[in-house]
């Protein structure tokens, strides 16, 4: 019988403390992602989501423990971020260091026309739409290939119709990639919509992981995801109307 080979993970996270102003924000963490895996990641303001994202990109580094992210990295994060000064295109190839002009080129438009933005490479960036500008933004993330793309709460200031584009831009995006995801989110519901396994972090650890195998599009009214709901709230701290506590 042949035996069945376990690929190693995207990412791994082992025993990382961190702190600001002797005040620990993440205190031994251990994680691991895994190759294809997309994974939201929850928690109240100040419990480590964003300073674990900057840590996995290597934007900052562990005060003790140790991070590991053998492949390419990419981010996307809340403010898309794009040079005003630069065509959209441009911006685009500013990921890349690889390559002829051309190819970087064709690279970022080939990125451009993944996300539905072929028309828009040679605007510049204030005539986007909150909408379109993430996308370029996404794009920019997507053109290296990374292994690891992490998604710094990238939605949370489009309006609700454009989110639920975007939740679908991704989805589509990650399945033909199929790289590792780690979204940073405050939204629940959009966690359970969007991933296979939803992290809460709660002073500085892990303290919920809960796989998520329903299949995708997702009613999110069904049992199973109102259960799931019920405990990443109850774990977050949101009282739900009607429920009665000790």
């Amino acid at each position: 019988m042949a035996t069945r080979l376990i690929p190693p993970p995207t990412a791994t996270v082992r025993g990382v403390r961190r702190s600001f102003g002797g005040t620990p924000v993440l205190d031994d963490l251990h994680l691991d992602l895994v190759p294809g895996e997309l994974v939201a990641l929850l928690g109240r303001s100040g419990s480590g989501k964003s300073t674990l994202l900057r840590l996995l990109a290597g934007l900052d580094r562990p005060d003790a423990g140790q991070v590991t992210v053998p492949g390419t990295v990419s981010v996307a994060f809340q403010e898309p971020r794009l040079f005003p000064w630069r065509r959209v295109g441009r911006n685009v190839e500013l990921a890349l260091r690889e390559g002829t002009r051309t190819e970087r080129r064709d690279r970022a438009r080939s990125a451009l026309a993944e996300v539905g933005l072929t028309e828009k490479a040679s605007v510049w960036p204030v005539t986007l739409s909150g909408g379109q500008a993430q996308r370029a933004s996404l794009a920019r993330a997507l053109v290296r290939e990374p292994e690891l793309l992490l998604l710094d709460e990238p939605f949370s200031a489009l309006d609700a119709l454009t989110r639920i584009e975007m939740h679908a831009l991704v989805l589509d995006v990650w399945a033909r990639h199929r790289p590792a995801v780690l979204l940073v989110t405050h939204d629940v519901d959009e966690a359970l919509t969007l991933a296979d396994r939803v992290i809460v972090l709660d002073q500085g650890r892990i303290a919920l992981d809960i796989a998520v195998r329903s299949a995708r599009p997702r009613d999110l009214h069904s049992p199973d995801l109102v259960e799931h709901r019920e405990r990443l709230l109850a774990q977050l701290g949101v009282e739900l109307p009607g429920r009665v506590t000790a």
